[in-house]
């Protein structure tokens, strides 16, 4: 392993440290099917040392006053800007995000969402009346404790920030287990942490596979939280885990997102659905991966559709460019062939793309982006997540039935209307079952929380709820209010 970049260190209390385990791992680049780095899986003796340390760390940062918690994360938000390209290559290394959009969007939304909750955080209160027809009651929030953070490998650093900023602002003390597919970006974010002067203990990062440290974290005595994005799957396994020990368990899952499109919808509504769907090669929970279009203006969405898939560049994630890159890793590769194989053989009308990889490439794990028609809501395509560039088109006569497609799925995520009808509009978000609506391609607002409903999950991340998240409320009756 002496060619590999040898990550087999955890950073534990303030330090880089030996792992306790044996078992190492290699990263895998997607783009060329190439291990790249080597990491350590930790074991429960690399667990419970992390924990430990951020139970030692935990009294004295939970009482530091929250505005120097605020400038430890102002510090991390300076490092984190200063090292975005650093971030931005480990990301197209270990998770194939095309170069331009692993520095655009990929390091930049973990920027974005920092300051996002430095300035949810400065206007926080910690300490609050519960209103005034009850003046000495007071709503207090307070620090959960050591809470163990689980991150997907999907968008890295979107997910890690919107994680471990909050924790640290609330006061409490963390554990972070990157997905061991993409952990390399974690761990220059742990660099930063220690640039940006993190107390010992405050943050800790080990890695580790699901059912290793994931697991050692969901039924650990001292572990008080933990907040988990990925799978349905596995987050349903982290509650159970965690029930014996009545920790507080956060959970951001999986989609299956709705695009309802009618017959007034502007002109670009089609193409900006299509993009978004194979946007970051399929690989987002919230992507609107099914297209409902009213029969009107359906055999036109279809063409739409198809032009930009087979217009949808596809290549290595080490070039400049707006294409696409390859999927994760091997097993999701096969996996996505095996959604579209299914859409064939249940009869949805393949316009764009298919099986196999992308004309002129031999080796990577890419996949052509693809366009089923006149698809069912009871096929495999429309009730999975394939998780990657695979859009199914749905038809639909009415609003009504409009909506019943929409909702009959088990996810409830993100859901997205295109229409001139500001009523139309106004009732379909509230008729649609998700934790987020987008119309006419307008995305959430700063601070807005980023959740879901049913099989997605009910955690709310970003802004004031996602601060709250990574607290306890307290009532207090009979507050001094002139003391």
């Amino acid at each position: 392993m002496a060619d590999l970049l040898d990550q087999r260190k955890f950073y534990i209390d303030g330090a880089w440290v030996a792992p306790a385990g044996t078992r190492d791992l290699e990263v895998i680049d997607p783009s060329t099917e190439e291990p790249v780095a080597v990491i350590s899986l930790g074991d429960q003796a690399d667990t419970d040392a992390a924990v430990a340390a951020a139970k030692r760390a935990f009294p004295a940062w939970a009482a530091t006053p929250p505005a120097e918690r605020l400038a430890v994360v102002e510090r991390i938000l300076s490092v984190y800007e200063r090292r975005m390209l650093d971030l931005a290559r480990a990301m197209s290394l270990e998770m194939g995000a095309p170069q331009d959009m692993a520095l655009e969007d990929q390091a930049e939304a973990g920027a974005w969402h920092t300051r996002n909750f430095i300035a949810a955080f400065r206007n926080f209160e910690f300490i609050r009346p519960l209103g005034d027809h009850a003046p000495t009651t007071m709503i207090a929030w307070e620090p959960v404790g050591v809470v163990g953070l689980i991150t997907p490998w999907n968008w890295p650093m979107n997910q890690v920030t919107l994680k471990v900023i909050p924790a640290l602002l609330a006061g409490d003390t963390c554990v972070l287990k990157p997905s061991e597919i993409a952990p390399l970006s974690s761990m220059v974010f742990a660099e930063i942490l220690d640039e940006a002067g993190v107390p010992a203990g405050v943050f800790n990062l080990v890695n580790g596979d699901g059912p290793g440290v994931g697991s050692q974290m969901s039924v650990h005595p001292d572990v008080e939280m933990i907040s988990f994005t990925g799978s349905s799957r596995a987050g349903i396994a982290i509650s159970k885990a965690a029930a014996d020990s009545l920790k507080k368990v956060c959970l951001e899952l999986g989609g299956k997102g709705a695009n309802l499109v009618f017959a007034d919808a502007d002109e670009k509504a089609v193409v900006r659905g299509a993009r978004h769907c194979f946007y970051n090669s399929g690989q987002s929970c919230n992507a609107p991966t099914r297209m409902l279009v009213e029969r009107s203006a359906y055999e036109r969405a279809v063409e739409v559709a198809a032009r930009v898939a087979q217009e949808t560049a596809v290549a290595s994630a080490h070039g400049p460019g707006r294409h696409i890159g390859p999927v994760v890793s091997k097993a999701q590769w096969e996996k996505i062939q095996g959604l579209i194989q299914a859409g064939i053989d249940e009869g949805a009308r393949l316009v764009a793309g298919g099986t196999g990889l992308p004309e002129g490439v031999n080796r990577g794990y890419f996949v052509r982006p693809t366009v089923f028609a006149d698809v069912t809501n009871d096929m495999t395509i429309a009730q999975q997540e394939v998780f990657g560039p695979v859009l199914a088109i749905i038809p639909f006569d009415s609003e009504d039935e409009a909506v019943a497609i929409a909702n009959d799925t088990p996810y409830g995520l993100t859901n997205y209307v295109q229409s001139q009808d500001g009523a139309r509009r106004n009732r379909l978000a509230r008729q649609l079952q998700a934790g987020m609506v987008e119309m006419n391609g307008e995305s959430r607002g700063a601070g807005a929380p980023f959740g879901g409903v049913k099989k997605s999950g009910r955690a709310r991340e970003g802004g004031v709820m996602g601060l709250e998240e990574f607290m306890d409320s307290k009532a207090i009756s009979g507050w001094d209010r002139g003391a």
